[in-house]
């Protein structure tokens, strides 16, 4: 007995020490999320300037596949049991998020889109609003990604095609469509209008095929998921060079001999009396039927106007970083480009690289370019120069301002080659004089992205057909169902409806069939495996739905009235199954759902807090910051520091103890002669912050207790498969189910 408790008393203690140890893995994993989120927020960083996820938090169920698939870190994170945008600029527009969803909680879509100017007004198949026959494709729609660049251009052929097969005949000298533009948007478009024998042009303004991509560092991966090439076939690779993907696009134009004329600088374009339009380039003019404008959204560099800029070593594009060896160089910027600039510079042998960048933090580059980019500077082989500027430039150095801790200095980096990497001037202007509209109430508005609900009324529907259905075949059958098991055997459709042969028999071995592929769905979802047939969210559905056959069809194989048996024992282990399955698909997603509005309003309290202070003068803005810093660090203790059992003792004493707080911090303020309005202004923020927070603590460990339901699932269905096996090798060795 003293060795049964002994090792008990060890393996109960491991056990929480185990469960302790998790807990607080997962609430340190939250806190470096919400502090990520906060920052990015700061910094500008939180949404996309194309696209971002938006999450549906009434959907959400924890799954976590989202951020498993998601091809850049930090985007979204799991806080509370739920999904999260974290740092929505690193988004790169995959959508692989949305697809992999299996309750549908997540929608990636463009921000602000109703009060945008940068973004052209489409209509159906990419077409300009009011200016019918001329297309846009790629970069310049405001979706960055070659795959969707792909199968716009190949849409919009497609488009050309079928009007041209429902319209009038071929006019001579007149093509069906002009492509402007040879990035991959514009190939694609070329190589359909071919596939549908369409009379065709593609020009492009530089001598290499590419169009941005041409423009890339060497060696710089590209093309994050798989795409087909109309005429070639399906790219499988997930990622090529750029040199690899330039090559190819290269071999496919001149395999298919595609008429693209090189160094057309498109000027713009005219309607002609007849309909058509007249494409003007510096050289010539072409007059085609259809357009699709493929030009990119990059435009012109800009520059950053300072003196010295016009001097030779001035660069706003990298080709080859290997040209560049033992040279002091600074890069300017703080985007993707520059951070892959400066990065393949500081890998050559002997240079010395510096980046300026106006802003306190990278705010909108990829995690992989963030992780090389720390990687060089904690090996010092590149300086950071944040929050500076430009001055001038000079022969041998660099004139820059840098604001440190609130204090401006100025001073000379020495130099020999300067790389302007802060973006371009997007040809909106030109492509407003060719036709293209950029107001926003032309839009077609975006599908709002609201809130839709759990789906439990559509899955207690679905659940209560199917059960329906079951009952009606009870009642049909009450005449057998409805006797004492010692009176069965001498009925007439006993036969037929017993657990060993006929409809019974059936109803077991399906109920079995469904439970096999209802745990196939723990397969698909199981990162390890890397299994991607079918869809998530199919999977998902048909977990739910099998589940549900399967007891139905178990009750039924039954005759329904489950034995004393392990049959009868695996039956109420399905039951219990199917209902754990519930509580954490529909009823568990309240609380986290609680807990991250809570998040959502503290992280709305601090912005404005942030914004009401704005205004104020220096002096002022010392007694908020107080506040700021005093409310804040309580909050930090009670929400992710203290233990549970602090908390749940915080929880009666918490408002006397914030009332201290800020009394204490009332009486700083009028020492400091900070009018009283300001004082009660600033102190009811903080008030309602510490609410907002103590909140979030308190749903979060309802959410911790409330979890057990996981491993109750869990193992509830470990028990039944072991059941259901001891049930079938009993069938099959004596010949009846017990």
């Amino acid at each position: 007995m003293s060795w049964t408790l002994l090792v008990g008393i060890v393996v109960v203690m491991g056990f929480a020490l185990v469960v302790a140890l998790a807990r607080r893995a997962e609430l340190s994993a939250m806190r470096r999320s919400v502090g990520e989120r906060d920052r990015a927020s700061r910094l500008g960083s939180a949404e996309a300037q194309l696209q971002h996820p938006v999450v549906d938090l009434t959907r959400c169920m924890g799954c976590g596949k989202c951020v498993k698939v998601c091809p850049e870190d930090n985007v979204l994170e799991l806080v509370h049991g739920q999904a999260m945008v974290v740092n929505g600029a690193h988004c790169v527009g995959v959508a692989a998020c949305e697809r992999e969803c299996p309750v549908s909680a997540i929608t990636v879509t463009i921000g602000n889109l109703s009060s945008r100017k940068d973004i052209p007004a489409l209509g159906d198949h990419f077409e300009a609003h009011g200016t019918p026959g001329l297309f846009l494709a790629g970069e310049v729609t405001a979706h960055a990604l070659i795959r969707t660049a792909v199968e716009q251009g190949t849409e919009v052929a497609q488009e050309v095609a079928r009007r041209l097969k429902r319209g009038e005949a071929p006019r001579n000298g007149i093509l069906d469509l002009c492509v402007v533009g040879a990035g991959p948007a514009g190939l694609a478009c070329s190589l359909e209008a071919k596939r549908n024998g369409l009379r065709f042009v593609t020009l492009d303004h530089e001598a290499e095929l590419g169009g941005t991509v041409a423009k890339y560092p060497r060696r710089k991966m590209i093309l994050s998921e798989p795409v087909d090439i109309p005429l070639y076939g399906r790219l499988e690779e997930n990622s090529y060079t750029k040199e690899e993907l330039i090559e190819l696009w290269k071999r496919i134009a001149s395999e298919q001999q595609l008429p693209i004329r090189s160094g057309e600088q498109f000027v713009g374009l005219e309607r002609g009396e007849d309909g058509s339009f007249v494409v003007r380039t510096e050289r010539r003019s072409w007059a085609t039927r259809h357009v699709c404008l493929a030009v990119g959204r990059r435009g012109i560099p800009r520059t950053l106007g300072v003196p010295g800029e016009e001097l030779p070593k001035v660069a706003y594009s990298l080709m080859d970083a290997r040209s560049y060896q033992g040279r002091r160089i600074l890069v300017v910027g703080g985007g993707d480009s520059a951070v892959e600039t400066a990065v393949g510079l500081a890998e050559q042998p002997g240079n010395q690289v510096t980046i300026s960048y106006r802003r306190e933090g990278f705010v909108r580059i990829r995690s992989k370019n963030q992780q090389r980019l720390e990687a060089l500077v904690a090996r010092k082989r590149i300086v950071l120069l944040l929050q500076s500027q430009v001055l001038a430039i000079h022969p041998d150095s660099v004139e820059v301002e840098v604001t440190r801790n609130g204090r401006v200095e100025r001073g000379f980096v020495p130099n020999d080659e300067v790389f302007v990497m802060i973006g371009g001037i997007p040809p909106f202007e030109l492509l407003e004089r060719s036709g293209v509209s950029f107001d926003a109430s032309a839009r077609t508005p975006p599908p709002r992205v609201t809130e839709q609900g759990t789906g439990l009324l559509q899955a207690l529907s679905i659940g209560f057909g199917l059960a329906l259905a079951a009952l009606l075949w009870a009642v049909w059958h009450s005449d057998y169902y409805t006797l004492p098991l010692s009176e069965r055997p001498t009925h007439a459709k006993h036969a037929l409806l017993r657990p060993g042969l006929g409809f019974g028999l059936a109803a077991g071995i399906t109920a079995a069939a469904l439970i096999v592929v209802n745990l196939l769905y723990v397969v698909r979802r199981s990162p390890r495996l890397g299994l991607t047939w079918g869809s998530f969210k199919l999977w998902m559905t048909s977990h739910v739905a099998t589940g549900i056959l399967a007891f139905l069809c178990a009750a039924l194989h039954a005759a329904m009235a489950p034995r004393d048996s392990v049959g009868g024992h695996a039956f109420w282990a399905l039951a219990v199954l199917l209902a754990t399955g519930a509580v954490g698909r529909y009823f568990y997603s309240y609380i986290p759902r609680a807990a991250n509005g809570r998040e959502l309003e503290l992280a709305e309290v601090k912005a404005k807090l942030e914004r009401t202070t704005a205004a104020w003068n220096p002096e002022q803005r010392r007694f908020p910051e107080r506040v700021r810093a005093a409310v804040f660090a309580l909050i930090e203790s009670r929400q992710w520091k203290s233990s549970f059992f602090a908390r749940l003792s915080a929880l009666l004493g918490a408002q006397r103890e914030l009332h201290r707080l800020l009394s204490r911090l009332a009486r700083e303020g009028e020492q400091q002669k900070v009018p009283e309005a300001q004082i009660r202004e600033t102190l009811a923020l903080a008030r309602r912050a510490h609410g907002a927070a103590l909140a979030a603590a308190h749903f979060e460990d309802l959410r911790a207790l409330l979890g057990t339901w996981r491993y109750l699932h869990r193992w509830i269905a470990l028990l039944l498969v072991l059941l259901v096996g001891v049930h079938i090798f009993y069938a099959l060795s004596y010949g009846s189910f017990l």
